[in-house]
């Protein structure tokens, strides 16, 4: 039968995929609307399959905070190049599926894939962008944190991003402190909030790893235990957030920034999302 070009427009508004798509999917399906669909989402699941296998080392991060500013959400989505990461429906998508997130108070990546999408799940829909778009789309992260004041950062290629929690904010306006120690996190990459966040495993490898470089420095094995807990000291003056010195004035850490900033201020939690 002939398929007029109304009909093609009227499922490609329905669907998004392409006009050459939705031409060959209502000819298969002889007119029928929701058969089209289906086909069309048939072969959403096929491409997705095929790609399964495929690195999404590109895509972008988009953030959320509650009204309240107690609450901060990360989510990433991510795909297979730079083209589709940038293109304003790639990004547009990720910004729905923030919203539905956020609004069904999802808590994991896996309870966003389930949430409900229109008439089919988010995860069926993710498989129809990869039919549509031709590359593996997946939602590699999702955070939340809580705190008294959240303040989120991404950087300006959106590939990067950052939720900061601050906590004993007295009430002040720390927008700019928490944008500055958002910063701090995407460009130091801090491995925890202060050395109790660092996990026993990593401080029992610095130890090793400081003993060893004293042993091969031919130091006495008596002092490698005294060496190796001063090496980690520095590991955590290096690479605890509160430890750090602040990359905008290196007389202070960040717990002497934030308490000038307001006194007793301190981070209560932090996630940095990095894609590629």
């Amino acid at each position: 039968m002939a398929i007029t070009a109304q009909e093609v427009n009227k499922l490609r508004q329905m669907t998004g995929a392409g006009m050459m798509d939705c031409k060959k999917a209502l000819t298969e399906a002889e007119g029928d609307f929701e058969k089209a669909v289906d086909i069309l989402r048939k072969k959403g699941q096929k491409v997705s399959a095929s790609r399964a296998d495929r690195e999404t080392k590109e895509g972008t991060i988009v953030t959320h905070v509650s009204d309240n500013g107690s609450e901060g959400t990360l989510l990433s989505l991510t795909c297979e190049t730079d083209f589709v990461a940038k293109n304003d429906e790639f990004v547009a998508f990720a910004n729905t599926l923030l919203e539905l997130a956020v609004s069904n108070n999802a808590k994991s990546a896996e309870e966003v894939n389930a949430l409900p999408f229109e008439n089919i799940t988010v995860a069926e829909k993710i498989v129809e962008m990869t039919g549509k778009i031709g590359e593996k789309i997946e939602i590699s992260h999702f955070e939340k944190v809580t705190g008294e004041a959240v303040v989120p950062y991404i950087h300006s290629n959106g590939k990067l991003g950052v939720l900061v929690a601050l906590t004993n904010t007295s009430g002040a306006d720390v927008e700019d402190a928490g944008k500055d120690v958002a910063m701090q996190i995407a460009a130091m990459n801090p491995v925890a909030v202060d050395k109790d966040g660092v996990d026993s495993s990593v401080v029992e490898r610095e130890i090793e790893v400081g003993k060893d470089q004293a042993r091969q420095e031919g130091k006495p094995e008596e002092m490698l235990e005294k060496i190796a807990l001063g090496k980690l000291n520095k590991f955590y003056k290096e690479n605890t957030l509160l430890s750090q010195a602040f990359v905008k004035d290196n007389s202070k850490s960040i717990a002497q920034y934030l308490d000038s900033v307001s006194k007793g201020m301190t981070v209560a939690a932090f996630k940095r999302v990095s894609i590629g």
